[in-house]
């Protein structure tokens, strides 16, 4: 391009955006000459400047290729006269470390995330931002961090993995960690599970499944953090990469009209996340992220909300893990609208909920025009006037062994109860030992404690030993209640974030071996049979030491919240 006389460089920049701190004026000539090194030039600096935060890694497929989407929305944030900015962060492979000491470290991972685009947004003057996600915590972790920053922004999911193959069936990686208990308990040989191992994951993406992944892309079409149609194009499909394309031309358009994450995220947007959530059966990962987000966003959202959504919302999508069907599945007949067009319809919706776009939740299903599940030659989607399940996937158990709250996931029976001695295990290695060692029977209650945000810390997710109970034959007739946390594919009889976790002194603290508990999911209760004087008095000497004392894991131990608000770290955040 032409050189430009100094005086009228960058003379039509937007003088309310925040680059102009390092792009505008004769004092910032050392901070362009920088830019300059990196081949950016005048047009660029007198347009947006919008971040492009990238979590790529080859620590897990989920985020394997996300160098590529990341070019993509580059390209489309070019295309549309914006100054396109890359920059990285973390993420920790869920599926790698499940099972370890290492999975300590994955909700940390999405404070981390969010703390690091904060302040790359904050330190480098970015004017908006398209954040990525590939891992279950990028989601939202980018989303808490674009929240705090309040910073134009767009996200953008990286797509999921297509299904593997295994004996004529498709499967996933589910499927394996099943495999490990159908091993365990003589149902499946070593040489078939090798043969489920080498093609459960094919290729690049996220688990498949309406795992937690899956299940937080599909809640941002919800919230109205990305446009529609945007979460189910697979990872290795050329139409990820035009959504990509366009992820990055519409965040300009959301800097040029200064339309922040305040500006559309409301209760309403909320609610409607949470009855997408039940409807498709997704993760119980969703109820602590979605109450973390809204924590960021100074959003009142309780935890009994969810039972009063799922209430009135009903089970209308039958996909892993309770069924058999994939993302990829739903994607071919329309994505995600064609679920939340259903309870639109049915209002069920807040159809007047704003989004990304400028445009309400209503005016995209309207201009997308998705088809009606009752024009679907399928198996797994229903009617919302004959569906799965009349309530809604998601469930809030309360009772003096979870006061502030316990969430189950429904994914067979929906009259679960079960009232009998207790078995307690103080971590999730002793509880493994005991279920691949083929101790667990019909009718057993399991309880895991001290896995909390705190006395994990990091709340570590426990597919290992859900998927090792399921594979034995026992997801239904078994129950395992904790206050840690449970894999996006975990099915079955299966009770997490449990609070106040029992670091703190929680009620599940004072658990003994063969105490009567009872679980009744109609009636929302988890409790035991002792008073709350006898409770109180089993915890007067409860004085635990932290497991860590020093990094990373003793920083999140002290700085962790409640999992009744979302385990958020954020001092300003609204969590009490």
């Amino acid at each position: 391009m032409s050189k430009q006389d100094p005086s009228e460089q960058h003379s039509g920049k937007d003088p309310d955006l925040p680059s102009n701190d390092v792009t505008e004026g004769t004092e910032k000539a050392p901070h362009r000459a920088m830019f300059r090194a990196m081949g950016y030039d005048d047009d660029d600096l007198s347009s947006p400047m919008v971040g492009v935060a990238n979590p790529a890694a080859d620590i897990t497929p989920c985020n394997v290729h996300l160098d590529d989407v990341a070019d993509a929305a580059y390209e489309g944030i070019d295309d549309a006269d914006g100054m396109p900015i890359e920059f990285g962060t973390i993420t920790i492979s869920d599926a790698i470390s499940m099972g370890t000491e290492g999975m300590k470290a994955s909700l940390i991972s999405r404070e981390i995330i969010a703390d690091s685009v904060e302040l790359v947004t904050f330190g480098e003057r970015m004017d908006g931002l398209v954040v990525i996600g590939g891992c279950d915590k990028n989601m939202p972790g980018m989303m808490m961090a674009a929240i705090r920053t309040d910073r134009p922004s767009v996200f953008l999911y990286g797509g999921s993995i297509m299904p593997g193959e295994h004996d004529g069936r498709e499967v996933t990686i589910q499927n394996v960690f099943e495999g490990v208990g159908a091993v365990a308990d003589g149902d499946m040989s070593e040489d078939e599970l090798d043969d489920l191992e080498r093609n459960a994951c094919p290729g690049a993406g996220s688990c498949g499944g309406m795992f937690t992944a899956n299940t937080m892309a599909s809640i941002t079409e919800a919230l109205g953090f990305s446009p529609l149609g945007s979460a189910s194009p697979p990872a290795e499909n050329e139409q990820r990469y035009d959504v990509a394309r366009e992820a990055g031309e519409l965040a300009v358009d959301v800097v040029r009209n200064h339309r922040s994450p305040s500006d559309f995220l409301s209760k309403e947007s909320f609610e409607n996340a949470i009855a997408l959530q039940v409807a498709v059966g997704g993760s119980t990962n969703a109820v602590l992220h979605l109450l973390a987000l809204a924590a960021e966003a100074g959003i009142d959202l309780d935890i009994e909300e969810f039972n009063e959504i799922s209430a009135r919302t009903p089970k209308i999508a039958d996909l892993q893990p309770g069924g058999e069907r994939v993302m990829n599945d739903l994607h071919e007949v329309g994505g995600v609208p064609v679920v939340l067009n259903a309870l639109h319809e049915a209002d069920l919706l807040h159809g007047d909920a704003l989004t990304v776009t400028g445009n309400t939740l209503g005016e995209e299903l309207e201009a997308y025009d998705p088809p009606a599940i009752e024009d679907l030659d399928v198996d797994y989607l229903y009617p919302v006037d004959d569906p799965i399940h009349e309530r809604g996937a998601i469930r809030i158990l309360s009772g003096n062994l979870a006061p502030d709250g316990a969430v189950i996931k429904i994914t067979g029976e929906d009259h679960l109860h079960h009232e009998g001695p207790v078995r307690i295990f103080e971590d999730e290695e002793g509880a493994m030992e005991y279920v691949q060692e083929g101790h667990v029977e019909s009718g057993d209650v399991i309880a895991i404690r001290n896995e909390g945000p705190r006395g994990g810390p990091g709340m570590r997710e426990m597919l290992g030993v859900t998927s090792a109970v399921a594979g034995q034959g026992h997801a239904e007739d078994v129950a395992l209640f904790t206050d840690g946390r449970f894999s996006g594919a975990t099915r079955g009889f299966s009770i997490g974030h449990v609070a106040p976790e029992a670091y703190v002194g929680g009620p599940i603290a004072a658990l003994e071996d063969g105490d009567t508990v009872t679980i009744d999911i109609d009636n929302l209760e988890l409790s035991v049979d002792l008073t709350d004087e006898e409770l109180d008095e089993r915890l007067d000497d409860h004085d635990p030491e932290p497991t860590y004392d020093n990094g990373v894991l003793a920083k999140y131990h002290r700085d962790f919240g409640s999992a009744a608000n979302g385990a958020v770290t954020n001092p300003g955040a609204k969590w009490d």
